[in-house]
């Protein structure tokens, strides 16, 4: 009986995702194991694995589909002796190969997606838009994640490529045929008699913004997901407060110079360059276990400690926010968590994170010194208990026994979930992480 591969869930969150490219074709034999898809969710790009083995009969998401339901059909393998005249409704609506790891979507949309997919598998057709080619509307260029990488690392001007996949998109086979056969500036248009008006974004009051005075950037999965969250979290469900308090960073910039000037050269074998923000998040980690109150998160059952520091970095990237976590980062020496936070710093950029890497965690931190930020505060990123925001480091007066003298000082906020981390709490991790940055050496104790 032919085999339907379904829709996987990536994360417990996920709902639905884009089919960004396919890794096999129709007609090739695939074994358990074989990565034959990739999947983009909202914050990364997965690998599909084969569960089974046997044929890939036929492929019913084409590649650069967005918006595919968790669970729906997206291809069918076949056994042994079985040809694509085996594929029938029916044999679509038996288990699949790909089971979700969360909490499965039974929403009507869901369904919906379902169906579609297992008509188009009836039809003979997958369940896309046609090809309109290869821009989008004004200057933006409507690409898959992957085909923006490789045209990236190639040096390819995706403006000249024609896109394939649903409304036009560039998907990765754009890219590749471009490469391999060459591009040339796309055939010019004929000159419209009048340029047609532009139209307003769904949902905007002209009165206020004339439909040609902006460009609409569609929210992608991202986007969304962090809007939805960040909501939940500071208008519903989190009762949110603020504590700050400034650092004098002489001893820990003295004590990171000394430690990078005993690196090797750049470019051997065991080079390291620690940043002040590897000690913020190493200090953060002897903070935690000091004041165990505050490594902690609310149930409506009960308060969960944690037994170890698993914190958060959060890193910038195109669309929005992630946090990487550096799982027991007070048990890893600072050589340690800098080469972390770099590796899953450019993993997350590249969108090649795996959900175990950015989902959990009990404590954040947000950096935002290097852009010269004084201090600002955070929204609490469930499920953790507290968040800690980072201003920049720089130079202050201040008063230090009676006199004014110039020091390197940099302001911190911890905001925390009032249900779980109240003000003595938060106040005390405060005053084991000054003490620990301020006199690095005391976290060697």
């Amino acid at each position: 009986m032919p085999i339907p591969v379904l829709m996987p869930a990536l994360s417990p969150t996920m709902e639905e995702g884009t089919l960004a490219t396919w890794l096999k074709k129709e007609g090739d034999t695939v074994s358990s194991g074989d990565v034959i898809a990739e999947i983009e969710t909202d914050k990364a790009t997965m690998e599909v694995e084969a569960i089974d083995e046997g044929i890939l009969g036929k492929i019913l998401i084409e590649a650069g589909t967005e918006g595919v339901k968790v669970n729906a059909p997206i291809a069918v393998i076949l056994e042994d002796g079985e040809s694509a005249d085996d594929i029938d409704e029916a044999s679509l609506s038996g288990g699949g190969q790909a089971k979700p790891e969360g909490k499965p979507t039974t929403d009507n949309k869901a369904e919906a997606g379902a169906d579609t997919a297992m008509a188009a598998a009836a039809a003979g057709t997958a369940s896309v838009a046609p090809a309109t080619g290869g821009g989008d509307a004004g200057d933006r260029i409507k690409a898959s994640p992957v085909a923006k990488r490789l045209a990236k690392n190639e040096g390819l001007d995706l403006s000249a490529v024609n896109g394939t996949g649903p409304h036009g998109r560039i998907v990765k086979r754009d890219v590749e045929k471009a490469l391999k056969e060459g591009v040339s500036a796309p055939a010019a248009a004929s000159a419209p008699a009048a340029a047609p008006a532009a139209m307003p974004a769904a949902g905007i009051d002209e009165r206020l913004y004339p439909a040609d005075s902006y460009e609409a950037i569609k929210n992608d999965g991202m986007r969304k997901t962090i809007a939805k969250r960040l909501h939940q979290s500071f208008n519903q469900e989190v009762p949110h407060f603020p504590l700050n308090v400034d650092i004098e960073l002489t001893e820990l910039l003295a004590l990171r110079a000394k430690i990078n000037a005993g690196s090797p050269p750049k470019g051997e074998d065991g080079f390291y360059k620690l940043s002040v923000n590897d000690f913020i998040i190493k200090a953060s980690a002897a903070a935690l276990m000091a004041v165990p109150e505050a490594n902690a998160t609310y149930t409506d059952e009960a308060i969960l400690r944690h037994k170890h520091a698993d914190i958060g970095v959060a890193v910038s990237i195109d669309g929005g926010l992630i946090t990487p976590i550096v799982w027991k980062a007070e048990q890893k020496g600072l050589k340690q968590i800098s080469a972390e936070i770099k590796d899953m710093a450019k993993r997350a950029r590249d969108k090649k994170l795996k959900p175990e890497e950015y989902q959990g965690g009990t404590f954040s931190v947000s950096n935002l010194g290097m852009f010269g930020i004084k201090s600002f505060a955070s929204i609490v990123n469930q499920p953790h208990g507290a968040i800690m925001s980072v201003g920049a480091g720089e130079e202050r007066v201040v008063v230090r026994n009676g006199e004014m003298v110039i020091r390197n000082i940099m302001t911190v906020t911890l905001t925390c979930d009032h249900r779980v981390v109240d003000g003595a709490a938060g106040a005390a991790f405060l005053q084991k992480f000054k003490l620990f940055c301020e006199d690095p050496a005391v976290m060697l104790l």
